[in-house]
């Protein structure tokens, strides 16, 4: 077994479960999304790029290039969180919840075709 791959398995599955979690629940109420999820959502999922880095195939071209957009929409669920509650003054409403919630569906998406890459990479690999 190579540890290598498990810990890249981990974080890959980690950072979609964790952003599921925040991103299941009615879009307009911001109680059913904690932003201390989207916090480790957007964290482990950073940790997920960081490990894409090393691989020089073009696979691995493709799951950096889903780390990096899940990132990018992750970063701006959170900066939507930011504006909302320090910014505007209205605190977080229907509406500023449904945009960071949005977001983190994006990064759902592009989590979801990083974890199918790596299932399906699992799959063809030969001993």
């Amino acid at each position: 077994m190579n540890l290598e791959k498990v810990v890249f398995g981990f974080f890959v599955l980690l950072a979609a479960t964790l952003n599921f979690g925040f991103f299941i629940g009615d879009m307009s109420d911001p109680v059913l999304h904690n932003t201390y999820e989207l916090f480790a959502a957007l964290t482990i999922s950073l940790i997920a790029t960081v490990l894409k880095f090393g691989d020089r195939t073009q696979l691995g071209a493709v799951h950096l290039a889903t780390s990096l957009v899940a990132d990018l929409q992750l970063v701006t669920a959170g900066l939507v969180w930011v504006f909302a509650e320090q910014i505007s003054g209205h605190g977080m409403t229907a509406g500023s919840t449904a945009s960071m919630v949005s977001l983190s569906g994006g990064a759902l998406l592009a989590n979801l075709v990083s974890v199918v890459l790596l299932v399906s990479e699992t799959l063809t690999f030969r001993r």
